[in-house]
């Protein structure tokens, strides 16, 4: 990675994580349901597990560890291995990370509101969302080309 996440966007991210603990799935639920408006990215995705509210469930855990641990990122390795290898499996590529950013930012403000999820919060995440979304999407060229 040629960059790294400045200090103060991991204290914002990692302040924010009572908040995501107490409302990760409404964020995840809100997530889903702007990025499900593109029926392509839609049909990626187990709807049984949507319907059971698993893989919101999972994805808010997953956005809280990161909070969490975003000044110890080895920590989550074997996380982002299996998010890799499912990403793989699905058919995820680079140009789906921008359509996740423009549902998750907005399904945050929409659920903490904009009293908790200021501007420099939703900045912090955005660099942050970046920061993992460069990290998966190399991970996953080196794992498409391994396969292929």
């Amino acid at each position: 990675m040629s960059h790294s996440l400045s200090q103060q966007t991991v204290a914002i991210v990692k302040s924010t994580g009572p908040a995501l603990r107490q409302h990760g799935v409404a964020i995840t639920t809100a997530m889903y349901a702007r990025l499900f408006q593109d029926e392509d990215v839609k049909a990626m995705f187990d709807h049984a597990a949507q319907d059971s509210g698993e893989q919101p469930r999972r994805l808010a855990a997953a956005i809280l560890g990161y909070a969490e641990h975003i000044d110890r990122l080895e920590l989550l390795d074997g996380a982002v291995a299996r998010m890799v290898a499912r990403h793989v499996e699905t058919g995820v590529k680079a140009e789906h990370y921008p359509k996740v950013a423009a549902a998750l930012l907005p399904a945050i403000r929409d659920v903490l509101g904009p009293d908790v999820a200021t501007d420099a919060v939703l900045a912090a995440w955005a660099e942050a969302y970046r920061f993992l979304a460069d990290m998966l999407i190399a991970r996953e060229a080196q794992a498409y080309a391994a396969a292929a």
